[in-house]
């Protein structure tokens, strides 16, 4: 794995590392009308890390029976020194073939001779297959052929060699040849569209940014596409199937730029060529492909509610937090998913107004609570050597990440929040992150001590659930306030703001912290409330049901 991502704790996933760093993908495939069997060629680039290295392995999923012969054949692999400086040559040196095994769904390719550290070396490989997942081919809800990439979280194993880990980031280029009725849409910027005598066409787009492989896209359709706007010279896109063209143009109009615009302007600047929407056929929801983002066929009405509203927000959220700076391991997913989640309602609260904002952390809230209690008891945020990929995410890691976001801004203030989100940006972007580094971030902004936060909210499970009385003691003229954490797990230490509502003035709510499993507290009051609210302002992730006594 590549050595920026050293830094990754000895909790990591179980991903099998090597000392290797790809640098660069070119994929060249070939797909037709007349059968789903890819017939392709990917050149990888790699640095090797350490001296000795004999083989090198990428992760590619065999045909066998069980898959009823679905998945790669490889037919040979060979190796070429790339040229130096990057400057072409008018006669390169012959390719050298190298051995290989293709087993257990990874692809081992022994070298030539033992590796030097630093040594780059470039790989092709030749194979072709029906893909068993990760590139679906099939027809559109109006009965046209359509091939869809879906990679999420390690399926572009299913269709490419490569190192298929969050991790492993890398610039990439799709060179596609698919019949000439068919557009082609990928990460990047288009590089070439060739009609060929064949009644193919050639398309090529590069990317030119780094990326996590499960972030490679490929749509082929007969599509409309649309240039929406620009935005600071990036352009914004619309690509939808043809017949959901008047729909699909309205849909994705807004609020792309003005998304755009609010996280380019709050946290740093956007990285991509191009911002594209697409409607495809491989997704439930959306995906955040880096520069082309994927929705469901389902996505296109005419009527843009605000569910899909929240989606386009979501995945354009993602471009900076999971595609720009990408979790190094698996079990910080929540880096990726829980920042999405948040930052689309830092927009919605920008764009739609507080009470908006407010709506969806209560939606959000209730959620959290519903699956801790039934579901999901105990779930951490932050994963512990994650082996099964199916438990990569879960609602949770959605919404417990997105409120400890919300907490810890509650807890620094939005201009310190501003400025340790902007720092962690311009550490890490295009390469990876990990928690550590998020916390650092934001140590570094406050001057606190984020430390008990951190392994409160993400690396224990629980929420904290509370029952408390309230009376007025009319002699000493002040609130009592009783409170018990009744949770089944240890206590949480929590600040918490007490609003009393008298019946002619209004009075500031009062900060309490909550820190043991029961606790009184007494709140001066010149004459008897007539109510006591807990947390008014939505600041703290709970459970509270408080009576009066």
């Amino acid at each position: 794995m590549a050595s920026r991502v050293a830094h990754a704790s000895t909790r990591r996933d179980t991903y099998p590392r090597q000392s290797v760093d790809v640098e660069h993908y070119r994929f060249a495939i070939t797909l037709s009308d007349t059968t789903d069997r890819i017939v392709a060629e990917a050149t990888v680039r790699m640095r090797l890390l350490t001296a000795g290295l004999t083989r090198v392995e990428l992760d590619l999923i065999e045909a066998t029976p069980a898959r009823q012969g679905r998945g790669m054949r490889v037919s040979g692999v060979v190796l070429a020194t790339p040229p130096r400086g990057g400057r072409a040559v008018a006669e390169p040196p012959p390719a050298t073939p190298l051995a290989f095994t293709h087993a257990n769904d990874r692809l081992a390719i022994t070298l030539p001779a033992p590796s030097t550290s630093g040594q780059v070396v470039e790989v092709t490989v030749r194979y072709a297959g029906i893909p068993a997942d990760g590139l679906l081919i099939t027809a559109n809800q109006h009965g046209d052929r359509t091939f869809f990439s879906d990679d999420w979280p390690d399926k572009a194993r299913n269709w490419l060699p490569l190192i298929d880990h969050v991790a492993d980031k890398a610039t990439m280029e799709m060179d596609v040849v698919a019949p000439a009725r068919y557009q082609v849409i990928s990460n990047g910027r288009r590089m070439e569209q060739t009609d060929l005598l064949d009644g193919t066409r050639r398309t090529v787009w590069r990317e030119s940014v780094p990326i996590s492989p499960w972030l490679y896209a490929l749509g082929v359709a007969r599509f409309a596409t649309q240039h929406v706007d620009d935005y600071h010279g990036v352009p914004i896109e619309t690509w939808v199937f043809a017949q959901d063209r008047e729909a699909g143009f309205h849909d994705f109009a807004i609020p792309s730029r003005d998304a755009l615009a609010f996280y380019s302007e709050r946290i740093g600047p956007y990285q991509y060529e191009k911002l594209a929407n697409v409607q495809s056929n491989s997704v439930a929801g959306g995906m955040e492909a880096a520069s082309a983002i994927f929705y469901s066929a389902g996505s296109v009405s005419g009527t843009r509610p605000v569910r899909w509203r929240n989606v386009v927000i979501h995945e354009i959220a993602h471009q900076w937090f999971g595609n720009a700076v990408t979790e190094a391991d698996w079990n910080d997913v929540w880096l990726s998913e829980g920042f999405a989640t948040y930052f689309t309602l830092l927009f919605i609260e920008h764009a739609y107004g507080r009470d908006a904002f407010a709506d969806g952390l209560r939606a959000s809230r209730a959620a959290i609570l519903d699956l801790d209690a039934k579901s999901l008891p105990n779930y951490r945020v932050v994963h512990e050597n994650l082996a099964d990929m199916a438990k990569v995410t879960t609602r949770l890691t959605y919404e417990k990440g997105a409120w400890t976001l919300h907490m810890l801004r509650q807890r620094l203030g939005d201009d310190a929040f501003w400025r340790g989100i902007r720092d962690y940006y311009a550490r890490h972007v295009n390469a990876t992150a990990t928690t550590a580094d998020f916390r650092l971030a934001m140590e570094r902004a406050s001057g606190q001590d984020l430390k008990p936060f951190f392994d409160q909210w993400l690396h224990r499970g629980g929420v904290p659930r509370l029952e408390g009385t309230w009376q007025y003691d009319a002699k000493a003229k002040q609130v009592v306030l009783e409170l018990r954490q009744v949770q089944a797990t240890e206590p949480f230490t929590i600040p918490i703001d007490v609003q009393v509502i008298m019946p002619a003035t209004r009075v500031a709510p009062t900060r309490i912290e909550l820190t043991g499993r029961s606790q009184r507290f007494t709140i001066p009051a010149l004459e008897g409330p007539m109510s006591v609210d807990l947390d008014p302002e939505l600041r703290v992730l709970m459970d509270a049901k408080l009576t009066r006594r």
